[in-house]
């Protein structure tokens, strides 16, 4: 019979979003909690040094909770903080980030900036994939179940802005009657900054004709772009419309273009915060020779060839590479290049001897790999966007082990109602390094 543990007070929040409270002087992890919560919760799995429990009961709720406005929250898995407010969960997060790089002693405190909350907690998701399944009582069009893959039924997201939440009325009403619906898997439905729509449909290749002349037909008559997927991204066909949406950011705007299977951040407005501080804290001189790893379609590279000497970006996805390339011509930037390489390796790869500044924005993963040539290459400053702080603190470790000094960093949350957190981390190489705050 697993165990009741009748009187647990929630004191904290943990990277991974549940709650921390103690019984015994052991560590009760609790999802869908708040700090300052005293709860009845049911042990799941017990551990030497921790035990993992499910809620049961809010016996004395948090001034933090607060009546979660979704009526999927806790069955859907997309988001888990929706139960704190917005105050709070910035809060936390800051808190979880400064926590992880103090432990790892990778930063020193005054070095650590406030985290900037989102302009809107609501409504700020610029891309989305819907999970589909067959049933016996017909297609069911969603998001997982946390931890699992059950795909929940969801009929209305608060963090859609109203053009995706349009499309999603619209798959729910039609796409169960489109051919073969046992063949779709996914649809991800994305919104550029200008407000133009793209939907892109995944299906088993033993379904792709039918798909692609019903795909096509829906979007003739909602004047949606439309793509469809039948395997890995080079499978992607054009089905109707343009397949590149345009994401803005700089003063005055630099517009750029990315297609179905490239990365754009998910919070445009996040984006752009995020590129006004950088250009902000690398206070760039119009000399520097600039290596941008992970570079997708420029969204980092671009900015920062208006000021630097000359700029070089990696990417391994050939199609963000094309899009960076016309990105670039389109801004009429000529100091910038790309090449298709794996940006992890590309320091050992190329010949970047004299890079003064290094930028990396890698995948949740991190990239130890990098960190490790970057101790070769030895650029003069590094410049580190995470979406991870455990894998950004096990990134930076060996390089502040090895001569260089975290100058700032600071959290940003792009992902409200959720613990993700974005950041930026500036790390110089000189001796002598004063803190920017």
């Amino acid at each position: 019979m697993p165990e009741l543990i009748k009187d647990l007070e929630i004191t904290g929040l943990v990277h991974g979003g549940r709650g921390i409270g103690r019984c015994d002087g052991k560590a009760v992890f609790v999802p869908m909690t708040a700090p300052g919560d005293r709860v009845v919760c049911r042990v799941v799995r017990s551990k030497p040094s921790y035990s993992e429990a499910e809620l049961v009961d809010v016996v004395d709720p948090s001034e933090h909770r607060r009546e979660p406005p979704c009526p999927y929250f806790g069955n859907c898995g997309g988001c888990q903080w929706q139960h704190i407010s917005y105050r709070g969960q910035s809060h936390w997060k800051e808190k979880i980030f400064f926590d992880q790089l103090l432990r790892s002693k990778v930063a020193m405190q005054e070095c650590l900036a406030p985290i900037v909350p989102a302009p809107d907690e609501w409504h700020y998701r610029n891309r989305v994939q819907f999970k589909c399944h067959m049933t016996g009582k017909g297609l069911v069009i969603g998001f997982y179940r946390p931890g699992s893959h059950f795909v929940v039924e969801i009929k209305r997201c608060l963090l859609l802005p109203p053009q995706i939440q349009h499309v999603l009325d619209l798959l729910h009403e039609e796409l169960p009657d489109a051919p073969c619906p046992d063949c779709i898997t996914q649809v991800d439905v994305a919104c550029g900054d200008d407000g133009a729509l793209r939907v892109l449909l995944h299906g088993l290749t033993k379904g792709r004709r039918q798909l692609q002349l019903w795909l096509q037909a829906f979007a003739v008559r909602h004047q949606i772009n439309a793509c469809l997927q039948s395997g890995h991204k080079d499978t992607i066909e054009l089905v109707h419309g343009e397949a590149d949406l345009t994401v803005v950011v700089d003063q005055p705007p630099i517009a750029m273009g990315y297609g179905p299977g490239g990365f754009a951040q998910v919070n445009p407005a996040q984006n752009r915060n995020l590129i006004v501080e950088m250009l902000k804290i690398l206070d760039l001189q119009g000399t520097e020779n600039v290596l941008d790893l992970f570079c997708g379609m420029g969204n980092f590279s671009l900015p920062i060839a208006r000021r630097a000497g000359r700029v070089t970006g990696i990417e391994d996805h050939a199609p963000s590479v094309v899009a960076a390339i016309k990105n670039a011509h389109a801004n009429n930037l000529k100091n910038v290049e790309f090449h298709v390489a794996d940006a992890s390796t590309a320091l050992s790869c190329g010949n970047y001897d004299d890079v003064d500044l290094l930028v990396l924005d890698p995948p949740r993963s991190g990239s130890s790999h990098a960190s490790r040539e970057i101790l070769q290459a030895r650029p003069q400053r590094v410049l580190y966007i995470s979406c991870d702080p455990a894998t950004l603190a096990r990134d930076l470790q060996p390089l502040v082990h090895d001569g260089y000094r975290v100058v700032s960093s600071r959290p940003f949350d792009h992902f409200p109602q959720t613990w993700h957190i974005e950041s930026m981390t500036l790390l110089e190489r000189r001796s002598a390094v004063s803190c920017q705050t």
